[in-house]
């Protein structure tokens, strides 16, 4: 018998969202300006008001003030009735140095040895479902809500949306775990009061919130969704929409109060959705606002460069990789492999194991240099997912009334990068 499987996805707008991209904005801003820099920065965002907390050793000076403020504005919290807006906020820092008894044990005369910057354990995961090797469920939640950001920005149709917004895909598989078609669809966006009731009566509100209902959920399906379908170009999947999938469009009826200003917002609160959806495993580090010192970090990167490349290379069809360390020693205490009995290979997931061990160095500097980490290139995964993005060479403007204007050439997402597969193949026989 098969199954139905669940993922959600949330906006930029969201305040949980708000607050990883004001983390990663400040981390960003003191890797362009001092590569070395040590962070682990913390945003609280409630109405009207920011609170950035957490601990940093950096040798730059920048305006947090100013980083807040400029993402909050690059979102869209530009009106003062959203109840939280960029130019009149509140912003406040608690930042401090970071504790010498954590420093002591990253640190290390030979950079290759240094020290894992906490314990934990992480995991990467691929499934060969999407050409992005990510589940669908998470992959088209996500993609919904880049494509509703993308029609509020361009402000032609949709004219009342507001920055908030939640989506939720749910899958049905058979019994092969291969997905057969979709289900449900869920889309909640914040959105004006742009139906004003006849009076002040209850029952003149209520017909006003369902004229607005009637006119979202239309243009959801008749808007959204078409372009959401146009922006897929893999067949298996355009295979799975249908006229029998069941919508549910804000729910509760109404959703003007959203943002920071109907829920507070905290760094590191999405981590479901910042990873894979539910599918897998995760080791419960949060990401944004941490440089790549920190194993939640930066070896949950590493582990899903690996599971993507061996899914690519054709070992299995689905890999969950577990890597765990010990807070200021280099190498990992363990890796471990579930192919979930969908290997390609005439080896167990034991042995799977270190075949990766001899192709991957996971010590902390040694995935720094791999995936280019010490770069300012953070805010970007701070929304829409860190994992199934595409990897791209940009350049960064940084600017600075203490240290100067800065352009950084990066490239992003490059744990998304295809480029073991040819080892991995050689590895395996494949």
């Amino acid at each position: 018998m098969g199954y139905l499987f669940t993922s959600e996805s949330v906006s930029e707008g969201h305040p949980d969202k708000v607050a990883d991209q004001i983390s990663d904005a400040v981390l960003d801003k003191l890797l362009a300006y001092d590569p070395s820099s040590k962070v682990a920065c913390e945003t609280l965002v409630t109405t009207g008001q920011v609170v950035l907390a957490g601990e940093v050793k950096t040798k730059a000076y920048v305006d947090l003030q100013l980083i807040a403020r400029e993402v909050i504005k690059k979102i869209g919290y530009t009106k003062g009735e959203y109840m939280f807006e960029g130019n009149s906020c509140g912003v406040l820092s608690a930042i401090h140095e970071q504790s010498p008894d954590i420093n002591r044990g990253v640190e290390r005369e030979d950079p290759m040895n240094q020290g894992a910057g906490d314990q934990g354990m992480m995991f990467g995961y691929a499934t060969n479902e999407t050409e992005n090797y990510m589940p669908l469920s998470l992959d088209l939640s996500h993609r919904i809500l880049q494509v509703l950001a993308e029609i509020r920005r361009e402000g032609e149709v949709m004219t009342y949306l507001r920055p908030d917004s939640k989506s939720q895909v749910t899958i049905e598989y058979d019994d092969n775990g291969v997905p057969v078609r979709i289900d449900t669809i869920v889309v909640s966006t914040q959105h004006d009061d742009f139906i004003q009731p006849a009076d002040e009566t209850q029952e003149a509100q209520l017909k006003a919130d369902e004229e607005m209902l009637s006119v979202i959920r239309r243009d959801v399906i008749e808007i959204l969704m078409p372009r959401v379908i146009a922006s897929i170009h893999h067949e298996k999947v355009l295979s799975l929409f249908s006229d029998n999938i069941k919508y549910h469009v804000n729910p509760t009826g109404k959703f003007v109060i959203g943002g920071p200003h109907g829920d507070s917002g905290l760094t590191g609160r999405k981590i479901i959705v910042d990873t894979y959806g539910g599918k897998g495993a995760h080791g419960g580090g949060a990401f944004s606002g941490k440089d790549p010192s920190k194993v939640d970090r930066s070896a949950a990167y590493a582990v899903r460069h690996i599971a993507k490349n061996m899914v690519a290379a054709g070992v299995a069809d689905e890999m969950l990789v577990q890597v765990s360390y010990a807070i200021g020693v280099a190498h990992p205490i363990n890796i471990y492999v579930n192919t979930y009995g969908r290997s390609h290979v005439s080896l167990s997931d034991g042995e799977i194991a270190g075949v990766i061990e001899q192709l991957f160095d996971l010590r902390p500097k040694a995935i720094e240099e791999r995936l280019k980490l010490r770069n300012p290139i953070y805010q970007e995964t701070a929304a829409y997912g860190h994992m199934g993005r595409e990897p791209q060479v940009v350049q960064k403007e940084f600017f600075s009334r203490y240290e100067g204007n800065k352009t950084v050439e990066v490239e992003l997402f490059t744990w998304e990068k295809l480029d073991y597969v040819d080892k991995i193949k050689a590895a395996f026989g494949l």
